[in-house]
């Protein structure tokens, strides 16, 4: 029987679905008989310090348990630190391990990510197995290369890294209020917290001027009510943004929706779970490897979300990060 890798478990304390899920976890865990260290994250930005430590020590396999920003930010961490000397557009993040894996508990508000690699909301039971799986068997049969983004916001100079996606306009505004939700709301499912937060920031909404450039090429420009970088299909709690977007295809999926009446968007809300918002011909979706979006004055800047974070505003760009991280599936 292989070795088990070297194993932390990094546990968003801050998130009160991480809390109650964690004991479930442990037990299965536990159970198994895998060896492995617990750390908690209090703050954000911990994930990251605290995976980048581990798999500089020699660690070689981090578990999350969190939502999808508790995800990209231990993504964030199996690379070095950003050079702050270079600020060239076409440099990527350097891998600290390219064998060490990332493997996903679960445990919040939409799971976007864990729905891209499963296809569906999987019970976390199926998670446990999947982990424990990894830990006991093959490791090169349990795990596969998937695509990263390389994210530049504020101006360019705040760099992220995404795990799955990120939107602006309408998505960045329903990001923020998401997160700015109280108790009683939390208490719902992430799709009915979405959907709520997106009602209430399509009544507040305008339309911005826009220019979108893709691979310097292709110029996408007006009037906009949304666009999203996406790594894979689902985004937001459950919405197909792209229906056919591949997590591991080298490839971003852009998608713009423009001119469209409120009315329009509360029709193509009941439609894009299933990705029917595609056959509106004011949606359109475009793939490249290099995205750059800017708006034109600073009250038309578009306030940006990054795997369910709100992580600043126009302009921006992205690029891809090809088979840059290994997943446990």
């Amino acid at each position: 029987m292989p070795s088990q890798p070297r194993t932390l478990i990094i546990v968003n304390e801050v998130a009160a679905r991480a809390r109650r899920v964690w004991p479930i976890i442990r037990t299965g865990l536990d159970a198994s008989g895998i060896e492995y260290q617990v750390q908690q994250t209090s703050k954000a930005g911990d994930a990251t310090t605290q995976t980048r430590a581990a798999l500089l020590s020699g660690v070689d396999l981090i578990g999350v348990v969190g939502g999808d920003g508790t995800l990209s930010e231990a993504a964030a961490g199996y690379f070095l630190p950003h050079d702050d000397s270079s600020d060239q557009t076409e440099d990527l993040p350097v891998a600290i391990n390219m064998e060490a894996a990332l493997a996903v508990l679960p445990a919040g508000t939409g799971d976007d990510f864990a729905r891209n690699l499963a296809g569906e909301r999987a019970p976390l039971e199926r998670w446990i197995e999947t982990f424990v799986a990894h830990c006991q068997g093959s490791r090169s049969q349990t795990t596969r290369l998937i695509d990263l983004i390389r994210v530049r916001t504020e101006n360019y100079r705040r760099h992220i890294i995404s795990i799955n996606a990120s939107t602006l306009g309408l998505g960045g505004e329903t990001g923020a209020r998401v997160a700015a939700q109280g108790k009683q709301m939390r208490r719902f499912s992430g799709e009915a917290r979405f959907v709520v937060a997106a009602m209430g920031a399509l009544a507040a909404w305008r339309e911005r001027p826009v220019r979108v450039q893709i691979d310097r090429e292709i110029v996408i420009e007006g009037p906009m009510n949304l666009v999203a970088v996406a790594n894979a299909r689902f985004a937001g709690g459950g919405m197909m943004l792209s229906p056919q977007a591949e997590i591991a295809d080298g490839k971003l999926d852009v998608v713009t929706a423009s001119g469209l009446k409120r009315t329009t968007i509360l029709r193509e809300l009941t439609r894009i779970h299933k990705g029917g918002h595609v056959a509106n011909p004011r949606v359109k979706i475009v793939q490249g490897r290099y995205v750059d979006i800017q708006t034109f004055a600073p009250q038309d800047a578009l306030r940006i979300e990054v795997d369910g974070n709100v992580s600043g505003q126009t302009p921006a760009d992205y690029m891809i990060m090809p088979s840059a991280l290994r997943i446990v599936v």
